[in-house]
């Protein structure tokens, strides 16, 4: 008989299935792959259901590049997809807007015509690319960036490698995809829309910018779902200007709430410089991941690997445990934690958490790493000779 608790403080169950990974360790885990495998031309950059998904891994898309890509080795040979150096969504900047990429403001009434004009040709376009994504319970909001349609989104809407997700565009249209890698310490996540869904027509994408000699004060234009998905309504663009440029992070006075997470963040000639992160308490201060970074991971997170843990995202039930002869006991539920509202007791034994099969405590503690706060997780539990079958709300131990 082996006792599971986790070291303290960790094992408390703040997270005691706490997820916080090893430090300074990565999680790998493999997307599944669709029945096509293929490479990809993508675009050149310019400067809650636990439901498995498909028994196959997305195709591995080419990292953005200036030339043709080589087609992966597959069984019968499938011609790589033209190179596209751009996406639709770029707009030239009339000279007289120029001053406004500086950080400047609109000086005369025909400086804001041409302004208003121009924020409408690149929403337009941005708002094709743009999509609602949900998983499970769970909503946020990506963009499209290659025809194949991979999107890059946020690690906490991604929730994790190989989820089901269901992708509905601006018009109503709904696809299927599944996620693919992220890397957690940034926010950034990615997703495939699974082949064979637009009678092989290319999906709208964006362009890739970069958000490196962003100046302060420059305006910009995010794109999302706010509070989910609206049929009547659609995505919404809203202005705002870059308040910080960081390599690492993007502050902006864009209004933002739930269901924004995800969506793209552009500058004013629709270059995507950037996702949205971290909606703040003030709906006029938000963070955004540079798109840099989904560049440098390209590779990574489209072959389904998944590292890191986002400071701030610590996902939690609630729980004490140990193992006892192979077995998840439970021996201690927090007061008000996820886990008593989900009506988990002590000396449970906890059998299944989502799709994974909990052999012991320290298998529970892994399961519960690999989601994300606010994700709503089935949960099957043995209490004396009785099965019950919970859904647990993940908290998140700060």
């Amino acid at each position: 008989m082996g006792r599971a608790v986790a070291d303290p403080p960790a094992a408390d169950a703040q997270s005691e299935a706490d997820a916080q990974s090893e430090a300074g360790s990565e999680q790998k885990q493999q997307a599944t792959k669709p029945d096509k495998a293929t490479q990809l031309g993508t675009p050149k950059a310019d400067s809650e259901s636990d439901s498995n998904a498909k028994d196959s891994e997305p195709p591995k898309p080419a990292k953005p590049a200036q030339s043709v890509v080589k087609p992966a080795a597959v069984k019968t040979p499938v011609k790589t997809a033209e190179f596209r150096p751009n996406g639709r969504t770029f707009v030239a900047l009339p000279a007289s807007l120029k001053s406004l990429a500086k950080g400047e403001v609109p000086k005369s009434l025909d400086q804001l015509h041409a302004m208003e004009d121009q924020v409408n040709q690149v929403s337009k376009e941005a708002k094709s690319c743009t999509v609602g994504i949900r998983i499970g319970q769970a909503q946020g909001s990506g963009v499209i960036v290659t025809e194949k349609g991979y999107i890059l989104t946020a690690a906490h809407v991604a929730v994790q490698p190989g989820k089901e997700a269901v992708i509905t565009f601006s018009d109503g249209k709904r696809v299927k995809g599944t996620s693919l890698g992220m890397n957690r310490s940034v926010d950034a996540g990615m997703i495939q829309i699974l082949p064979d869904q637009n009678g092989g027509k290319p999906y709208p994408f964006a362009t890739l910018g970069s958000s490196k000699d962003l100046a302060d004060g420059s305006w910009c234009l995010a794109v999302g779902h706010p509070g989910g998905y609206d049929n009547a309504r659609g995505s919404v663009l809203r202005v705002g200007r870059v308040l910080a440029a960081h390599p690492d992070r993007l502050l902006t006075d864009c209004a933002l709430i739930g269901g924004d997470s995800g969506g793209p963040l552009f500058n004013l000639q629709g270059e995507l410089i950037g996702i949205h992160s971290r909606i703040g308490n003030n709906v006029e201060t938000n963070l955004h991941v540079p798109v840099a970074h989904y560049d440098r991971a390209w590779d990574r997170m489209s072959s389904g690997e998944s590292w890191g843990m986002l400071p701030g995202f610590r996902p939690a039930i609630g729980v004490r445990g140990k193992t006892e002869d192979g077995k998840a006991v439970v021996i201690h539920v927090r007061p008000g934690s996820p886990a008593e509202k989900a009506g988990v007791n002590v000396q449970d034994v906890i059998v299944k958490f989502g799709d994974k099969e909990i052999t012991d405590f320290d298998s529970l503690k892994k399961a519960v790493t690999e989601t994300m706060p606010d994700m709503r997780v089935p949960l099957i539990v043995i209490r004396g000779s009785e099965e019950k079958k919970l859904v647990i709300r993940i908290g998140n131990a700060r």
